[in-house]
């Protein structure tokens, strides 16, 4: 396994596969401000006009299931190198479309493409960074998630006021054709891009693959950790303007500009993870995590002006990539034999947890506004963390022993 002090150190492959994670990020998020326009130029109504942000959402998360299948057989670098070019297409196509049906193609299309951009980077990154060096690697490698989940929450609307929906796509085309063109220059000319981008060996195929992955005790725990951690937090994340719009009657960008906040705790946290890491290790970033997340939402929860939440939802998001890098980074190990198919599981179940959260908060948000949300997520979030601190706990216990028994 190459070393970051390699001659051909793959550091700048994994900030071009950034630079791919960022469009694909922004593409989750970036049609929710488009609505409006979207609706008003192809004469649908708002909620018809909506099917494009579940369409997307649902071939973003669903084809993650499959994403293991592709790196595996062809390649992790290839593989993102060739989705972002039809990325690129598909995005192109958006803003192409002359009516509703062919915008929900194109970003089903896209979704399918951009879907399996973040597993498989993160996969590459397991393949050839050694695990005592990989959590920092992996929180630099979130940056460009979080600057794209940034852009999509706050720089779509802002875009699409100035240059409208429809261009909004094709600048986002533009940047999925430039990580195409850039991953492609790097598998020509850094063999660290190579080094994991032969055929793996394979076994019975995909099926075979899940069998080994959920045959994991561990890798059972991990994807149920993430699938809480996303239904806690992340589907919460999703109600916070809105409360800030009923109960302060702040506007539409200022809502934007606050929940953009917890984009600038998880940069905060990018900045910062080398040194997180040395001085907490693994279970101290996920117990001073849980408290960051449940501080944060008790604000959010009993603020008397608005101007508490950006502290907290700024809280929020350095508490959470605190605690999500770490189950990233065990991601990475938990079958490195079928690494790719790991970690495509671990995505899914977090867009699963995503979809699962927002469908039972909803009708208490509804009924009880989002007060009771936030305090089931200041609750629920820290009692994950500590399980989760437990197994880690557990796991390190055992592998300690394991070489003592060897003896």
């Amino acid at each position: 396994m190459p070393s970051l002090t390699s001659a051909h150190s793959p550091t700048r492959a994994i900030l071009l596969l950034s630079l791919a994670g960022f469009a694909s990020q922004a593409m989750v998020r970036v049609s929710d401000s488009l609505l409006p326009q979207i609706a008003a130029d192809l004469a649908v109504t708002i909620g018809a006009a909506a099917i494009v942000v579940t369409a997307y959402g649902l071939a973003h998360g669903t084809v993650q299931l499959f994403g293991g299948e592709i790196g595996d057989r062809f390649g992790k670098y290839y593989s993102v190198a060739g989705l972002s070019a039809v990325a690129a297409a598909a995005t192109v196509l958006c803003g192409l479309a002359g009516s509703l049906g062919e915008l929900v193609a194109y970003r089903l299309l896209c979704g399918i493409a951009a879907g399996c951009i973040i597993p498989l980077a993160m996969a590459y990154i397991g393949d050839v960074v050694p695990y005592e060096q990989r959590q920092p690697v992996l929180g630099r490698y979130l940056t460009g998630q979080i600057a794209g989940l940034l852009f999509g929450q706050v720089a779509g609307g802002v875009l699409g006021d100035l240059f409208g929906w429809r261009n909004v796509f094709f600048i986002l085309g533009g940047i999925f054709a430039l990580a195409a063109i850039a991953l492609v220059a790097e598998l020509a000319f850094n063999p660290a891009t190579r080094a994991s981008s032969r055929r793996a060996a394979r076994k019975g195929g995909l099926i075979a693959e899940y069998k080994v992955v959920l045959g994991s005790p561990w890798a059972r725990f991990i994807t149920a950790c993430v699938f809480v951690e996303a239904a806690l937090l992340y589907a919460v994340l999703s109600f916070i303007g809105a409360d800030l719009h009923l109960r302060f009657g702040l506007s539409f960008t200022m809502v934007g500009l606050i929940v953009g906040c917890f984009a600038i705790g998880g940069l905060i946290y990018t900045f910062a993870v080398r040194v997180l890491v040395n001085r907490l290790g693994q279970i101290g970033l996920v117990i001073a995590g849980g408290i960051l997340v449940s501080t944060g939402y008790i604000i959010l929860s009993f603020q008397p002006v608005w101007w508490f939440a950006p502290v907290a939802t700024t809280l929020i998001g350095l508490g959470f990539y605190m605690v999500h890098n770490t189950m990233q980074t065990n991601a990475t190990q938990m079958a490195p034999q079928a690494r790719a198919t790991a970690l495509a599981i671990f995505s899914s179940a977090l867009y699963m947890g995503i979809t699962v959260g927002v469908a039972a908060a909803a009708p208490v948000v509804d009924r009880f506004t989002a007060v009771p949300v936030f305090l089931a997520a200041a609750i629920g979030f820290p009692l994950l963390c500590a399980i989760f601190a437990r197994g880690l706990w557990r796991k390190r216990q055992a592998e300690t022993q394991a070489p003592a028994a060897s003896e």
